[in-house]
């Protein structure tokens, strides 16, 4: 007997240094074990909450375990994730985000509570969201390459309408008239339906505009679409070039959700939450309600996730930097 105990104090004691050692190998063990948080730091109602509810929806079926979906709106964002980057970092509380908060501001506010780098570890990149240059039918052109030869005829006579300074819609105007060497007059609107109606109406002469709502108006000639942002072409709007094709070769400006957790959780929770996500973005369901939505399913490893931010934040820096946008 006595040999017994000794032997079962040898595996207890070697169980305890394991933990010891790998820490995170045991307190992941079993994960998730109880319901997980999503939070969304935006109202109900868009792009980026319903990804996250689509996301939670499959996660519980995936887990066996609720996700619920917390939004946590304020400050453009920053509430909802600072409430993340402060949280135990135990794979209970996670942020589904879009690339506002991750990319640009840490250009336009130069004290932001936290760093998307360093303050999270990052899970995977969920989606991408295209945007489509259009222009009111009373703008006499049919191309990206005859729009830059208007504006450049015509000095700040072009206007264009955006959701509000710094969002990706104002910075992609900016970066289309860094790369052509243009001068337009930025008219920012409360949101994107009043830019959009601005727009119709002929109030502005154009706008990079989230591809759903616009395809009504592009369908009913109400506007006329010259370009799609993103490097590939939407099947929204098959016949529609990208702006690459149109003589800018490289740009690129689209809305990234992703899903991050805060700085610190064990490895194989990362591992364990990507995988689910990996298969979830891939899901024929999945991503037929995505591409509906105007947005291409991705599912990437965490490494590809982290370059990416790491790389949009200094291509959006330096186009921010430029035109001398604030944030407000």
């Amino acid at each position: 007997m006595f040999a017994q105990m000794k032997h079962r104090l040898a595996v207890a004691g070697i169980g305890i240094l394991g933990c010891a050692i790998f820490p995170g190998a045991a307190y992941g063990q079993g994960y998730p074990s109880k319901p997980i948080r999503l939070i969304v730091p935006f109202s109900p109602g868009g792009g980026l909450d319903s990804v996250a509810r689509l996301l939670g929806q499959k996660l519980s079926t995936g887990f066996g375990q609720q996700v619920v979906v917390d939004n946590r709106p304020g400050a453009g964002g920053r509430i909802g994730t600072v409430l993340v980057a402060q949280s135990a970092p135990d794979g209970y509380t996670l942020l589904v985000v879009g690339g506002s908060v991750l990319i640009t501001a840490p250009a336009l506010y130069p004290k932001l509570p936290y760093d998307p780098l360093k303050d999270f570890s990052h899970i995977s990149l969920l989606a991408s969201a295209t945007y489509v240059l259009a222009v009111h039918p009373s703008v006499p052109v049919n191309s990206v390459k005859k729009l830059i030869a208007l504006a450049k005829s015509k000095p700040g006579r072009l206007n264009y309408s955006s959701p509000g300074g710094g969002s990706i819609a104002h910075l992609a105007a900016e970066l289309l008239s860094s790369m052509a060497g243009v001068k337009m007059v930025h008219i920012p609107y409360k949101g994107s339906a009043p830019g959009t109606i601005a727009l119709i109406s002929g109030e502005t002469d154009l706008m990079f505009s989230n591809i759903v709502p616009v395809v009504p108006a592009i369908k009913g000639k109400r506007l006329r679409p010259l370009a799609i942002t993103s490097l590939k072409r939407s099947p929204l709007l098959p016949d529609v070039p990208t702006m690459s094709e149109s003589g800018l070769p490289g740009f690129q400006a689209e809305q990234f959700y992703g899903l991050l957790a805060p700085a610190g959780i064990p490895r194989n929770m990362v591992k364990r939450l990507n995988e689910e996500v990996v298969t979830v973005m891939q899901s024929p369901e999945i991503k037929n309600r995505l591409l509906g939505d105007g947005a291409q399913p991705v599912g990437s490893t965490p490494e590809e996730f982290e370059k990416l931010i790491r790389t949009e934040i200094s291509k959006w820096r330096k186009v921010i930097k430029e035109a001398g946008i604030e944030g407000e």
